[in-house]
């Protein structure tokens, strides 16, 4: 049988309805993002999207395989079709592949050889902090983003669901960094409109990362829950980002309590990001897992309604766009660190 043959080359050309610029999309496929829970992937095949691209994610001998999902026979989805003997089978004309990529059985004609050539396109994949990541280009596991606490003994680990945002990946990150906004934006949750004042802080850059440690009297529990912290405790958030769409914040509570936060943005595509989001903490440890994910999900919630709301859509990297005061050193940083990856100064779709 004659197939064609999907080279490595196919890794990186630009999707179909692409909607970031080809240097963009170039630039941002070197990275590792989050596509996938890890516990969702389990007997069936489960479709993702990333950059615009089209993936599936299925587990095949223990091991999870990330694929462009589509069938090079006629063009279906594998994500429709099913696990058998640790092969994904097309719902279309029944081909199978193995872990590796290659077609194994053509049921029209079980008697044939198969060529080598029809082989799906695969991707590195790499299952970290209960996350599935890949990278389109196939990047070193070395640039996952660091987020030591997951794997802490002294550390209790939640993992909220998937949180979808009609926004922008670098919207998305630079709310998730931005101090000023808590009296504001998460009066359900957090935040005090009676304490908006943002104090002085400063942002260093180690190699590829911004690092911001943020102390105000700001306080972290939630509302209508009990707070111990003495009058006038001085609350310490520390970011770390990790470019170009993911970032930790570990809040330190009173008491030697630390709640660490894994922000992940994954760019579905240029206005559309799924967020994931690791929480370990090391305190309050028989909190239901349940209580800790309906918080964050209701301060995404908030977070997201401005994320969505904001013009333009995009994240303008040009400083000259927007309007700046102190308390945007971290988000001043960020952009610029994202116009040294190569992205464009508009950063637009």
């Amino acid at each position: 049988m004659n197939a064609m043959n999907p080279s490595a080359d196919s890794r990186l050309q630009l999707p179909r309805d692409c909607t970031f610029t080809p240097n963009d999309w170039q630039v941002l496929a070197r990275y590792w993002y989050p596509i996938a829970i890890a516990g969702d992937i389990a007997d069936k095949p489960v479709a993702a999207k990333l950059l615009d691209v089209k993936l599936v994610c299925y587990r095949s001998r223990g091991n999870v395989v990330v694929a462009r999902d589509l069938c090079f026979h006629r063009g279906a989805p594998l994500s429709k079709g099913w696990i058998e003997n640790d092969e994904i089978v097309c719902p279309y004309h029944g081909f199978r592949y193995d872990c590796e990529g290659a077609c194994t059985a053509v049921p029209a004609h079980p008697g044939a050889k198969i060529s080598p050539k029809l082989k799906l396109i695969l991707y590195p994949a790499v299952e970290r902090y209960g996350l599935i990541w890949t990278s389109l280009a196939g990047a070193s596991e070395s640039a996952i983003p660091d987020f030591p606490a997951w794997d802490d003994p002294d550390y209790v680990n939640v993992l909220p669901p998937g949180f979808d945002i009609a926004g922008s990946a670098g919207r998305q990150m630079e709310g998730f960094l931005d101090v000023s906004h808590f009296a504001y934006v998460h009066t359900e949750t957090f935040g005090d409109r009676n304490n908006t004042e943002v104090p002085q802080y400063k942002v260093a850059r180690e190699g590829n990362e911004l690092r911001a440690d943020y102390w105000s009297t700001v306080s972290n529990y939630g509302k209508g829950q009990e707070n111990p912290a003495p009058d006038g405790f001085m609350w310490l958030r520390a970011f770390r980002v990790f470019a170009p769409f993911a970032a930790s914040l570990t809040v330190h509570f009173p008491n030697d309590g630390r709640l660490m936060i894994l922000n992940c943005a994954s760019p579905v595509s240029a206005r559309y990001t799924r967020l994931f989001s690791p929480v370990s903490r090391n305190f309050d440890k028989s909190v239901p897992a349940e209580d800790t994910i309906a918080f964050n999900l209701q301060v995404f919630a908030e977070d997201r309604e401005m994320v969505e709301a904001q013009t333009p859509e995009d994240l303008p990297l040009d400083l000259t766009a927007e309007a700046h005061i102190p308390a945007d050193r971290t988000s001043i940083a960020y952009r610029q660190l994202l116009t040294e990856l190569g992205l464009g100064r508009d950063y637009t779709s």
